[in-house]
Order: structure tokens, then sequence, then C-alpha cells
């Protein structure tokens, strides 16, 4: 049920890992679950990877999560900064041009 799933995920982003499929592809249930917990992104839809915002929520709550973001997202220099802002060591799954990226690796490590 979409009311119990909005909760759940409310509570706890994870949890979005034992709702049915067709939840994981319910954006805002998505949204919901990578504002508690960025690493439920690992979860979510592949479309809803691809996401802007989906993936900007879930990096800005948890820098980890951009080894979940959709491949092109990963090329998003914005979405790679505010990975590394949240959490420095997150460079570790930034596109190799980022890693060189003198504004980032500064950044990446201001936070760790």
């Amino acid at each position: 049920d979409w009311e119990i799933a909005l909760e759940a995920v409310r509570q706890d982003g994870l949890a979005l890992r034992h709702t049915a499929k067709a939840l994981r592809e319910d954006r805002d249930i998505a949204l919901e679950a990578v504002r508690q917990d960025g690493l439920s992104l690992q979860h979510v839809d592949c479309a809803l990877q691809q996401d802007l915002e989906i993936a900007f929520e879930a990096v800005r709550q948890d820098g980890r999560a951009l080894q979940f973001v959709g491949k092109a997202l990963q090329q998003d220099r914005e979405i790679v900064l505010e990975a590394v802002r949240q959490r420095g060591r997150a460079l570790r799954f930034a596109a190799e041009v980022f890693q060189q990226d003198r504004e980032i690796v500064l950044e990446a490590m201001r936070q760790d």
C-alpha cells in the first residue's frame, strides 16, 4: 500500500528495499527515501537513479550515494561537488575527470 510505504521510508529510507518493485519505481517514495537515507538510492529503480533531483537529494544526505547515482549523473559536476561536500571520501566514486579537478579535490580534503 502506497501510504504505508511512504510512511515507512520517511522513518527509515532503507525500508525501500522491502517494498514491491512498483513502489521502488514511484518517484515520490524514492525521493522521500533518499531524503531520509541517501544510501537507499541503491534500492531505487534504475530509471529514477538518473533523476537529477533524486540523485542530488541522495548525495546531499550521504555523499557515498554517488556510487548509486546513474552513470550520466556521475558526470555532473554539481552532483559530484555536493557529494564530496557531504563526505570527502565520496570522491572515489566520481568520474576520473573529477578526481583530478582541483576545486573538487580540495573540497573533499576539507571534509575528511
